[in-house]
């Protein structure tokens, strides 16, 4: 028994309340060291009444096994006492407290949750979970209004500059969401609306008023209108770390320096104020950008009634939370309350690069934008720096670090405004492009498209992945964006794939081929990858016997049986019950069905 891999603590990360009447429980081990988990729990009052429930293997990383139970109970949870035992695959059984591992079942030592209160609950709004998304920067998508053109307009489909503007907006997206829909699009984020300085608005100077450029609130009200009757919902980008130098507030600093009102909603480090990163903090030393105090009440209050406005006034359906983890984290924290409370089914996804995991406990965000995927996704596909090992580890331990209520509104991007455009890290190579986005729609959680990848836009980074997007099909790569829609159609019609379970059950070290299963208790779909350039056929494991499909050719075969001795990958924790031989050309993938 591999006793240092044992972990469980007695926070939200291992355990945490479903319901008032749920508890989900998770223990970590070490990769293939356990035969069996099982958690033993009993009620404070009564701990002559002890009942045990089996612990299900959930995830696998390079060094670990991940197990976890829904416990049920017929009142409200409280005062659980609970500790584990653990039974190795040599038969070795040892039993884990808070004091760790022991050979004697324990006396004392227990783990113990207290009470499940209404607001410990975990819960995202049911919407999330697996939607498709795509992401819109308002000022390249489509000029629909030629009247709001800024003062020298550049040509649209022009060479983008961090300067320039070619004149999308609010009316061109409204005139194109018959398109949006037929892609298969369920949810719009749009880069920031709001009046501010430069052509990407991050820079906001009033955030009760739209940019002119982009329209009016009447415009934005069309569109919110116009989307809900689509049934396509809408986040918006709340800019909360930071504004631009034009903001009233920092505007007044500037004026009455010493004297101003607002001089502490910013951190000045200096007397007199002037534009200039040497007197206050602001983003990355960039001197447009001030830093916003967001320890400061005032500027607490401010942020969540601008919140509220949009939600209240407009009826957005959430937010994209700029830098989330650069912001006070109390403002979440009275987001989730305050915002909640009147409009539970809202969304609050919060921008990070890393796990954000602070942000993810129960208390702040309910999401975040996924760039762990999207670097696995990139190493594996784009850049090929990677092999099917590194993948299956950095998905499944991604996967083992949120609670799963979480798993299935995680944000999971490509590429975005702040990244290359994946087509471009492929080396223009479609063919991986095109793996990637399979990979991305048929893995846990909620695909998103960067608008114009579908259609073949390329480009390093900013300001080259903000390319005008390409309306004439002529010039489209219409069977890339027929691509992007059948694989939202399948994920719209499969709920395996929409809320189902992961498993990785092709994975070997010297192999490019790469499968992982989606399922439920009813179904399960089976996804292939052949990352390189030669055919290679494979013995593919499935869990139940029959005739397999499929999905995107229609060809079928019938399953054969295991033979004895058979081993496939993860076969000793999935109940594989038979196989089918697949082929798998060059570049190229499989979504396999049962039928």
């Amino acid at each position: 028994m591999i006793k240092e891999a044992i972990s469980h603590e007695n926070t939200v990360r291992f355990i945490y309340p479903k319901s008032r009447e749920c508890l989900t429980f998770r223990i970590r081990v070490g990769r293939e060291d356990m035969k069996r988990c099982q958690l033993i729990y009993f009620a404070r009052t009564n701990p002559e009444e002890k009942k045990s429930e089996e612990m299900i293997w959930k995830y696998r990383d390079a060094l670990f096994d991940y197990f976890e139970a829904d416990v049920y109970f017929s009142k409200i949870a409280r005062y659980q006492k609970y500790y584990f035992c653990l039974e190795d695959r040599s038969g070795k059984v040892e039993y884990f407290t808070i004091y760790g591992p022991s050979k004697k079942e324990p006396t004392e030592g227990y783990f113990e949750y207290l009470y499940v209160n209404e607001g410990d609950t975990i819960k995202v709004p049911e919407w999330s979970k697996g939607q498709i998304y795509y992401q819109i920067f308002p000022e390249r998508f489509c000029n629909g209004n030629k009247d709001n053109d800024p003062k020298d307009l550049a040509a649209w489909g022009s060479l983008p500059t961090r300067e320039n503007f070619m004149g999308g907006d609010l009316a061109g997206i409204i005139s194109n969401l018959g398109y949006l829909k037929d892609l298969g699009v369920q949810c719009i984020y749009l880069n920031p609306i709001f009046k501010g300085d430069f052509n990407h608005k991050y820079a906001t100077t009033d955030y009760y008023e739209i940019a002119p450029e982009f329209g009016t609130k009447e415009d934005f009200k069309s569109l919110m209108e116009a989307c809900h009757e689509r049934n396509i919902k809408v986040i918006l980008d709340g800019v909360f770390n930071h504004t631009g130098i034009h903001f009233g507030p920092f505007q007044d600093i500037l004026e009455k320096q010493e004297n101003s009102i607002y001089k502490d909603w910013f951190y000045i480090t200096e007397f007199p104020v002037n534009v200039s990163h040497h007197n206050y903090e602001c983003v990355g030393a960039y001197k447009w950008m001030p830093k916003l105090n967001t320890s400061n009440n005032e500027v607490m209050e401010y942020i969540l009634n601008v919140m509220e406005y949009w939600i209240k006034n407009y009826g957005i359906d959430g937010w994209r939370l700029d830098v989330a983890d650069e912001v006070d984290e109390r403002v979440w924290q009275e987001a989730k309350v305050r915002l909640k409370e009147k409009y539970p089914n809202i969304l609050l996804l919060g921008e990070t690069w890393g796990y954000g995991l602070n942000m993810m406990l129960g208390n702040q965000l309910d999401g975040v934008m996924n760039y762990i995927f999207r670097d696995a996704a990139r190493d594996f596909f784009a850049c090929e720096s990677i092999g099917t090992r590194e993948l299956d580890h950095r998905v499944n331990q991604m996967l083992a670090a949120y609670y799963s209520e979480a798993k299935h509104s995680l944000y999971n991007l490509l590429d975005s405004h702040d990244t290359e455009r994946f087509l471009f890290l492929c080396g223009e190579d479609k063919r991986r492009l095109k793996l990637a986005v399979a990979f991305q729609f048929l893995f846990l959680g909620a695909p998103v498209i960067y608008y114009g990848d579908e259609v073949g836009i390329t480009g390093g980074k900013d300001p080259y992945c903000r390319k005008a997007m390409e309306w004439d099909e002529r010039k489209q790569d219409i069977e890339l964006r027929s691509w992007y829609q059948k694989l939202a159609k399948i994920r719209m019609q499969e709920t395996c794939i929409q809320i189902g379970e992961y498993a990785t059950n092709i994975c070997e070290e010297e192999s490019s081929i790469f499968g992982f299963i989606r399922f439920t208790d009813k179904e399960a779909i089976y996804v292939l990858f052949n990352r390189s350039e030669e055919a290679e056929t494979i013995v593919l494991p499935v869990l139940r016997k029959g005739i397999y499909q499929n999905m995107l050719t229609g060809e079928t075969t019938t399953s054969q049986e295991i033979a004895i001795r058979e081993k496939f990958y993860n076969g000793d924790v999935l109940a594989y019950g038979g196989k089918v031989r697949e082929k798998v050309e060059p570049y190229s993938m499989k979504v396999i069905k049962q039928i």
